[in-house]
This record gives structure tokens, sequence and C-alpha cells, in this order.
């Protein structure tokens, strides 16, 4: 399934940044375009509430963080179980095309890391070890399935032991040296041999363990009757005399030869802190683990050299540092904004669009518009919500024209007129009221950057000042402790009188910068008045960057 491409707003999201990133995921849809999904990476509010429950449309999914993590590169794990031979490893190794499997045990808890190193080191061991060859670690239960056997008579099939797999291919007069040699007891021996009867009977009545009659020709009634007797194990083989031995061996079980002390990684982890720990190791597979030790994925190395990028579009912002954590590390496709330009550097070109009116909504409103294409009613809603509240129901100084021409049309749409939606936006709740201190102050900031000078700039709306001045001692105190929290080197606090269209100015951090600033102060050094000022866009940033400018020169 493709990866969604996720349309996006600011941090701390207002009405705008929401309502236009569901907006342009509909004109994407509208369009023909597939894959495209609205997201948020922040809280919603009151007002975000108030528009979204009015025309019944769900909050966007959140996004906290878009950082290529070891989940965007996983893939579902090819696994066996504890108690599988290597014969079963081997077959899904082939089957998959891998170099490694996990092992897990029933509850699917992560236990060991099995890879086609261990078993070339048990298939092909050292040389000048004859009985490491030959040995294998099993029971006669694993070695009738690995051969797909005929049982003629066995005991204690399911009990695990040490046995040393021993082909017979020699004279009856030499078979009791061969038996004798290398001091392997009988009751550990299996002895793999074709259809030569006198070596069968010879192995039964020297007490082997198991013997395994070659090749599907059938076997005499008295050896099998014989075995019975002595209490030895008899199986046939379907397969030829070197083809079974090879293939007993791989009855053992990986539980035996697995990794135990082998690297795992976990789905959240950043993919620059997983290549750091799979660069020095020599696992081909790194599995995935969740808190509960639970296998949930694996990758290779070769999976963190091509990693898939996550793809977002950026809306009512295009500065890095209001963007959703980790969109430097993805691609960033388009921007749709109505703010100043800060945007990041691109690998690639990408459609930006930029204009100076009074919403992002409205930009996107008028791309419906140029392409004839009639929004829903819900999301012409959007739109108007986005509208409204960014530009004071077009009272307040960053309306344009275009925003004028806009609202009407997309209110017939919508059928509701603009008046009644911002009496329902407008009086939603004060977030004064209703929010303790700090997020109040982190609810809508946003951070800017003006040369090596970082500052942030919250902005509340209220209608008057009462609100404000019962809890200004409080949001004073919360505004100093982001500032210094944050490293900035001043944060402000725009409170707005919605119904006098002025404001107040709280600020704290650099002395000499605001010493800088020409309004009346109302409380010195803290709190300034602002009259006829409501736009943190098109009238404080600025003012801002003209006291700042002679700082960075």
């Amino acid at each position: 399934m493709e990866e969604p491409i996720y349309i996006i707003g600011h941090k701390n999201p207002d009405p705008d940044a929401v309502c236009s990133a569901i907006a342009y995921a509909a004109f994407k849809e509208a369009r023909g375009e597939a894959g495209y999904v609205p997201a948020r990476c922040g809280n919603s509010n009151a007002r975000i509430d108030a528009i979204l429950n009015h025309f019944s449309v769900p909050l966007p999914i959140f996004l906290g963080d878009v950082t290529p993590c070891v989940k965007d590169i996983m893939h579902p794990p090819h696994r066996i179980t504890v108690d599988a031979t290597c014969a079963s490893a081997l077959k899904l190794i082939d089957e998959h095309d891998v170099r490694a499997l996990p092992v897990v045990n029933q509850d699917n808890t992560l236990e060991g890391l099995l890879s086609v190193y261990h078993l070339g080191e048990y298939f092909i061991p050292k040389p000048n070890a004859p009985t490491q060859l030959q040995h294998v670690k099993t029971n006669i239960d694993a070695i009738v399935r690995s051969l797909n056997a005929d049982i003629k008579h066995v005991l204690d099939q399911d009990r695990i032991e040490d046995l040393y797999v021993r082909i017979a291919a020699m004279s009856l007069e030499t078979f009791g040296q061969f038996t004798e040699s290398q001091n392997i007891p009988h009751e550990q021996t299996v002895i793999v041999v074709g259809n030569r009867i006198n070596i069968q009977r010879k192995a039964i009545e020297r007490g082997v363990r198991l013997l395994v009659v070659t090749g599907g020709l059938g076997i005499e009634e008295d050896i099998i009757a014989l075995a019975k007797e002595k209490g030895v194990s008899l199986i046939e083989s379907p397969y030829d005399t070197t083809g079974t031995a090879w293939t007993i061996r791989s009855a053992a079980y990986v539980h035996d030869l697995m990794d135990k002390d082998f690297l795992t990684c976990t789905p959240e982890e950043k993919l620059i802190h997983a290549h750091r720990k799979v660069t020095s190791n020599y696992a081909s597979t790194i599995p995935v683990i969740d808190e509960h030790k639970q296998l949930v994925g694996v990758f290779t190395h070769g999976d963190l050299l091509n990693p898939k990028k996550k793809k977002i579009i950026l809306v009512d912002h295009n500065e890095m540092t209001q963007a959703i954590n980790g969109a430097a590390s993805v691609d960033i496709l388009e921007i749709v904004d109505h703010h100043r330009l800060g945007n990041p550097p691109t690998l690639q070109p990408i459609f930006f669009r930029n204009e100076p009116v009074g919403s992002t909504c409205t930009i996107v409103a008028d791309m419906f518009k140029r392409e004839g294409i009639r929004p829903r009613p819900e999301i012409a809603g959007m739109m108007m919500g986005g509208l409204i509240a960014d530009t004071l129901c077009l009272r307040g100084p960053t309306t344009t024209d275009k925003d004028r021409e806009l609202l009407p049309w997309l209110s017939e749409i919508a059928g509701t007129s603009s008046e009644q939606l911002a009496d329902i936006i407008f009086s939603s709740g004060s977030i004064i009221l209703s929010s303790p201190a700090e997020k109040v102050i982190r609810t809508d900031c946003k951070v800017y950057t003006e040369g090596d000078i970082r500052f942030g700039v919250s902005q509340v709306e209220e209608l008057g000042f009462d609100n404000f001045w019962k809890h200004a001692d409080a949001l004073k105190q919360a505004l100093k402790q982001y500032q210094e929290e944050e490293s900035l080197r001043f944060a402000a606090l725009l409170v707005t009188d919605i119904n006098r269209q002025n404001s107040l100015l709280v600020i704290m951090g650099d002395a000499e910068i605001i010493s800088q600033i020409s309004y009346a102060e109302v409380e010195r050094d803290t709190i300034f008045e602002l009259p006829g000022i409501v736009s943190r866009k098109k009238q404080v940033i600025p003012y801002f960057t003209t006291l700042i400018k002679p700082l960075t020169a």
C-alpha cells in the first residue's frame, strides 16, 4: 500500500492551519489525486472544535514527528519458533530468499537469531573434526519429520539427545571395528545403511539408538521383528544414503544453533540512531521488537541505505521552526501559505504558492474556484472558518479584496452566514479562562528567526481584557518560563480584543530589545498597549524585525 501524503499545518495549530489542511486534501481528491490525508501536529482548541462540530467534520489525525524511524523501513518478518529444526529454517530461507530468521517462542517473544552463517558453521565444521560433522542434537520425531520417513518401530521419539550419524559403507567384517571407533556409545549412534541385511542385523544386535534404512526399497519382516525384540528404533528413508545422512543432521533444533546475543531496534527508533548501532554489526538482519520484546518486524543494512521518505505538504506556514518535528528529514512536496518567506531549502523544485491574503483557506478556496470545482458544503464551511478566524471576520488589517470576494461564495455553498459562523467561533470560550497559563502561551505560539536571534510570539483573542488582567501574573510567569526553556532571545504574548481591535503586548527576555519598543507602557518593561494592532503576521512581526535588524547587522 502506498504511503499517504500528509497535508499539515504548523505547530500549535489555529483554525486556519487545521481548516486549510482539510480543505486542501479535499481539493486534491476533487481533482482525482488520491492518497492525501489532512493532519495536525498539535492539540485542537475551542475555536477549531467549534468550526469542526458545526460542519460535522472530524478532527484530522495527529502526527507528532515525521522523522524517519525504523518502522518506516521494517518488513513483516519470516520467523521460526525455538522448537523448529534446521530443515524448517533452510526451507524458509530458500523460499523467501532471506539471510537470517528471527527465532521466537510460542507467544512471539524474540529469543534469538538464526543466520545462514550459523547454519554454515554447523553443516561445514572446522577441518579435522569428524565427530562434529556427525553430531546432531535432536530427537527421533524430528528426524522422522525431516526425512518424511516410514516408521517401523520407535522408542522415546520425543527425547532430545546427542546423537552421532554414521554411514555403514563397509564390509560386515569391518563393521564391528567401525562402530567401536571414536568411542561413541551404541545408544547414541544412528546407523544409515542401504538394503544390506547383514549390516542391518549387526547394527540392531549391537543396540544402536536408531537404524535408518535408505532407498525406499523396503525392510525385511525379520529385521523389523529383531528391532522390536532388541529395543532398537527403526525407520525407512525415501532418500539415498548420502541425502539421508545430511537430512538427519538438518533435524537439529535451531535453539542450539541460534545467536542469543544479537542487536535489536524498536519501531520508534530514529533511523539515524539505528544506523549508528548497526554500522559495526555483522548481522545482515536486525529484528524489531516492541516494549514487550514481541517481534514486530525486521530490516537489513540495505534498507538503511535506501529508506523511503515520508511525503508532506505544508499549509499555513513555511518556516521550519514552526513545522512538524522531522520536517527537514522528509520530502516536502508543496507549500501553500500566506506568511512571510522563511522557506526551507529543498533538493528539487516544488510547488510553492504564497499570497498576501488574509488566510491560507482563502488561497485554497481560490484554487477551487479557478478550476471550476464546487466544494462540498462542509469543505466550504472549513474554508469559511479559517478565513473568518484569521481576518477577524474581514475586520482585521490582513483582510484583502480576495478575502471579501471569496467569503460570500463559500457562505452560499456552506449554507451558513459569515456573521453566524463568526459568532460561533469568537464566542467559543476564553482560552485564558479554560486553560492553565502554560497552555495559553503555547497554544498559538510561533517561533521566528532573524539572523542569529530566535524569538517567539503567542497570540490569544479575547472579548475584552478582563480575563487577561485577572490572570496577568500567572501569564507573565508562564511566558518567562517558556522563553527560558526554549532558549529564546525574547518571548511575547499578544492579547487581542476582537471587539475594540486593540491589543496588549506582554514581553519577557532581552532588555536591549524591549527598551526599543515605542508603544506606551502599561507595566514597566513588561506590558505595552498596542492600539489598532490585531495581526501578529502583518503588524507585530514586521515591527519586531525592525527592532532586531540593527542588532544582527
